[in-house]
């Protein structure tokens, strides 16, 4: 039904309040807080935080984390409302998006754009004033990146969109690191990499179960234009290099045991799961039975472990 209702309009064409609607403040205020996708903001604090405690080798200032935090916010919330203001046309054809703020009419399309600009420009001074130059550079580089290059240049044009357009997603490693530090490490740089290699295999088993509708609007996803024996294949391929990578900060004298003994454990059943969907894969598997979201699920947890322990692991030397 909720397909149905959305593919009766233009492409493009969000729902405005009929004549003599009102829209509610409570509903605009969580409109507005829907545009900056707050539970993927939550992975990107997961990735941040863990690094400040590597780069401080112990508990760094609390102020210093809020400031950092909460300006990674405001920079990845705009840059994620000034997706959505791109996107909203093919946002109001696939059903897993056809409640976003802009396709309800909750908010309007020229509210939205202000929004973004606003949250990147009070982000990039926030974190100039109060963190430091450096990381207000990365934070605004990781906004103009995820904007143009990912969703402007990429995402409509080619299926290695999500790989190169994820180092928007890499960045606030550095940022991270680069808080404390006012600089950058070869620690911050091995994390990176961990979330570089990460995000297709992270992001691939989910296109598999919306791939229709990525087909519906044309965004050439890996799941849309090859079969899953191939993206099963491209999945294990990249968990292979993420765990490889993962494990280099402790044999470089970055982390001891207890990091070493979370990305071997997680790594190995990562790699567990990925061979399994590529075996379903292989077997034919359609439908639920190809259970590709398993892996999507623990993609998360295997990245909130693996930072978890980046934090604990300088307590434990």
């Amino acid at each position: 039904m909720c397909v149905t209702a959305v593919e009766s309009r233009p492409a493009g064409v969000a729902l405005t309040p009929s004549p003599g609607g009102h829209r509610p403040y409570g509903a605009r205020v969580k409109a507005f807080v829907a545009l900056t996708k707050p539970r993927i903001i939550e992975l990107l604090l997961i990735t941040t935080i863990p690094v400040m405690f590597l780069a401080a080798q112990g508990v760094p200032d609390l102020w210093l984390v809020f400031a950092t935090t909460f300006g990674g916010y405001l920079s990845a919330g705009g840059a994620n409302a000034l997706n959505m203001y791109i996107d909203r046309d093919i946002d109001a054809l696939m059903d897993r998006t056809s409640q976003r703020p802009l396709v309800t009419g909750m908010v309007s399309p020229r509210e939205c754009l202000v929004f973004g600009i606003s949250l990147a420009v009070v982000s990039t001074l926030w974190f100039g004033l109060l963190v430091n130059w450096l990381s207000a550079g990365l934070a605004l580089g990781a906004l103009l990146f995820y904007v143009v290059v990912y969703t402007m240049l990429l995402k409509r044009r080619t299926s290695q969109n999500i790989i190169w357009g994820g180092i928007a997603g890499c960045l606030p490693v550095l940022i991270g690191w680069s808080s404390v530090t006012n600089s950058l490490s070869w620690a911050a740089v091995i994390l990176f990499a961990v979330i570089f290699f990460w995000t297709p295999p992270h992001y691939w088993p989910l296109s598999m179960k919306v791939k229709d509708d990525y087909a519906r609007v044309g965004v050439p996803m890996l799941p849309v234009i090859a079969s899953n024996q191939v993206v099963a294949r491209q999945i294990v391929l990249y968990s292979w290099v993420m765990v490889g990578v993962s494990l280099l900060l402790t044999p470089l004298g970055y982390t001891g045991w207890f990091y070493l003994s979370v990305a071997l454990l997680a790594g190995g059943f990562w790699l567990w799961e990925a061979h399994g969907l590529q075996n379903r894969a292989r077997a034919g598997v359609t439908g639920a039975k190809l259970k590709e979201m398993r892996l999507f699920h623990w993609s998360i947890t295997y990245v909130s472990l693996l930072f978890l322990a980046v934090a604990v692991d300088p307590f434990l030397r």
